[in-house]
């Protein structure tokens, strides 16, 4: 699902690795053959830019198992080319998933388990496993939320950064979730993400009522609110950046010229433009800096 790199000759060959010793630099060079490529371009704070000069995809892997992260990009890729940048909530931009927390808060976890496994053999829908699990959360005060998004809600690393240098460089940030307004709403306000979309939990008297208030947010809503985000700004596809980890975000990433799976299953992470193994969120800036590179 990409738009940018589709010609072979004068990609770069980005490599993040910021954690690698010198020695384990160096060993990595080795690997890669550097003498096959034309040149090393830069060495700048841990990410490595190479030129390659045919498809040279097999390093990317050759990275990858080096514990690094690795794009065969165009020369002039940055953030300057995007307009819009959409992302998963649930371990993407945050490490948990809320729906488990909430679900450990109302001694449900195991329960709450089950449907979900079900879920992911395919015995059940995501909206009729989504109003399952909810329905096992009723009579949740809402102050338990509050305790889950204070004691055990991170942002993921780089979440922060990624998001300021891209509202920075002017590109629309978008948080689009399977999982509740409740927190997407919270999460979006403390990183300064402009839009967020969710699912709504039913509240009567500061208690969950067990119900979804309004239509669930599934993968082909996450995907409209991506196509909606674009045409709404007058986008290209291949203007759209979109960050995910599950197979629910697979049709959202499709919406997307650059799509980027982060910490992923297996199948996003083949349907993906890029893959993020290793680092964090901020590793899409080692790959597209706000602006273009000079050579």
């Amino acid at each position: 699902m990409t738009d940018l790199g589709s010609g072979h000759q004068g990609r770069h060959l980005v490599i993040h690795a910021p954690h690698l010793a010198e020695f384990d630099r160096a060993r990595l060079l080795a690997a890669l053959d550097v003498g096959s490529l034309r040149a090393l371009l830069a060495d700048d704070g841990g990410t490595l830019r190479l030129t390659a000069s045919g498809d040279e995809s097999h390093l990317v892997e050759i990275a990858r198992t080096a514990g690094c992260d690795a794009a065969l990009l165009e020369p002039d890729a940055s953030l300057a080319h995007f307009g819009l940048l959409a992302m998963d909530m649930d371990s993407t931009v945050i490490t948990i998933e809320c729906i488990d927390e909430l679900a450990a808060e109302a001694g449900v976890k195991p329960q709450v388990a089950a449907i979900t496994e079900r879920a992911m053999r395919g015995e059940i829908d995501f909206a009729q496993s989504l109003r399952q699990r909810v329905g096992l959360l009723e009579g949740l005060p809402t102050e338990r939320l509050q305790h889950v998004f204070d004691e055990r809600l991170r942002f993921s690393v780089g979440a922060a950064r990624l998001v300021q240098v891209a509202r920075a460089a002017g590109l629309h940030t978008l948080l689009v979730s399977g999982g509740f307004t409740w927190f997407t709403s919270r999460v979006s306000a403390a990183l300064g993400i402009a839009e967020s979309h969710g699912n709504r939990l039913g509240v009567h008297d500061a208690v969950l009522d067990g119900t979804i208030d309004g239509p669930i947010l599934d993968a082909a809503g996450k995907a409209a609110a991506v196509a909606a985000a674009t045409a709404r700004l007058g986008l290209r596809r291949d203007q759209v950046m979109v960050i995910g980890d599950g197979a629910n975000d697979l049709r959202m990433m499709a919406e997307a010229g650059t799509s980027i799976a982060y910490h992923a299953k297996p199948v996003v992470r083949a349907a993906a433009s890029l893959a993020i193994d290793h680092g964090g969120l901020d590793t899409v800036l080692s790959w597209f800096p706000d602006q273009p590179r000079a050579l």
